[in-house]
């Protein structure tokens, strides 16, 4: 028996080979302490400074607005409660949208639970926030704006400057989520706009366990945790070195990839999608069908349910219905619900997420196993 084709990039990637081989000598030799003066120290403080480098120019962004943090979900708190509490007594207002990953609601609702006045903006069917309903929200005393840069669930891709441009003229702090984007689509944080920016490892092939923040110099953001110095004050504690170059590795791999990597994705994405199109009448495309992700390919097979679906292709196929955060619940994708696909298209939802390591075999025996699964449920 071989494996199942792994369609579940978007739940996490495997790391890279050329990131496990840079990691391993910070394992084993180069042991230091980076804030140790000694040479043992000063070695592992120049490989952490090189992997914020490479991080930054991932992005775009100044080495010196780089926090490395311990995955996705810390950054985005620190984010979120971090802008909050700096601005605190001055501003009483924080905007967000309705297809958020849980580690940017959980924040939000925190916050208003402790008397932040939090709107919650919808989106349209394609699973986009609009810049008009943006505006409409802001107010005075607005704080923050944080709408993620692309859906983990369906891969749209939202219109952030057009967001960032109303923010800026307002004098409006913006933060995204740009865990699922990074790697996948170009990333610049002054094209884009924003002030702070979201990044998680072990979405662009480094390992799980670190991810980074980006802070626009200047932007009032308080830490969550009091200690030493570290990353400028904003996250104390030890570096974890190792998984720190391993993110730097991480970011120069997609950083010179991603040109052909894209086409390469967009590419079995497209392949599958019309494999599948062309023998199950009534499949449904979820999300933007040009903004979105070029790995993502969010769909529902009508008259079946997509838990049942997999479960009966898992010998073939690897994939999830929804959010990894989501997969042990089998309630409907509230990504879904906010996009009002309704009820049964929301059941027979399926997210198939390809990645560097998919080839074009992969998506021919997936292809099979989907639509013989779905046969078989349908009779």
């Amino acid at each position: 028996m071989t494996d199942p084709v792994y369609l579940d990039y978007n739940a996490t990637t495997p790391v890279a080979p050329e990131v496990a081989d840079a990691i391993e000598p910070y394992l084993r030799e180069h042991f230091g302490n980076p804030s140790s003066s000694h040479i043992y120290g000063q070695r592992a403080k120049q490989a952490v400074e090189q992997a914020r480098g490479e991080v930054a120019a991932l992005i775009g962004a100044g080495r010196e607005e780089i926090v490395f943090t311990g995955c996705a979900t810390e950054a985005n708190n620190l984010a979120i409660q971090g802008v909050a509490q700096a601005l605190a007594g001055n501003k009483k207002h924080l905007i967000t949208s309705a297809i958020e990953h849980p580690s940017v609601t959980q924040p939000f609702l925190k916050l208003r639970n402790e008397g932040w006045e939090v709107t919650i903006l919808p989106v349209d069917r394609h699973g986009r926030v609009s810049p008009v309903t943006v505006e409409r929200a802001i107010r005075p005393d607005t704080a923050l704006i944080s709408v993620m840069h692309a859906n983990n669930e369906v891969g749209t891709v939202q219109p952030i400057a057009d967001i960032a441009r109303l923010a800026r003229s307002k004098g409006i702090l913006l933060h995204t989520d740009a865990a699922q984007s990074a790697g996948k689509i170009p990333l610049n944080v002054h094209k884009l706009g924003v002030d702070l920016l979201t990044l998680a490892g072990h979405k662009f092939y480094a390992p799980k366990g670190v991810g980074a923040l980006y802070v626009r110099s200047g932007t009032p953001v308080s830490p969550l945790q009091v200690g030493a110095g570290h990353e400028h004050g904003l996250r104390p504690g030890t570096e974890n070195v190792p998984f720190a170059v391993g993110l730097g590795v991480a970011a120069s791999l997609a950083r010179k990839r991603l040109p052909k990597l894209q086409a390469y994705l967009t590419s079995l994405r497209d392949q599958l999608h019309a494999r599948l199109q062309a023998e199950i009448p009534g499949l449904a495309l979820n999300g933007h069908n040009e903004a979105r992700l070029p790995n993502t390919l969010n769909i529902s097979f009508p008259d079946v349910s997509g838990h049942e679906l997999l479960a009966g292709a898992a010998q073939d196929v690897a994939a999830s219905t929804g959010s990894a955060c989501h997969s042990g619940d089998h309630a409907v994708s509230g990504v879904l619900g906010a996009m009002k696909t309704g009820t049964l298209r929301a059941v027979g939802a399926v997210r198939l997420s390809v990645g560097i390591y998919t080839t074009p075999a992969d998506i021919e025996r997936a292809a099979r196993a989907l639509i013989a699964g779905w046969s078989q449920l349908r009779s």
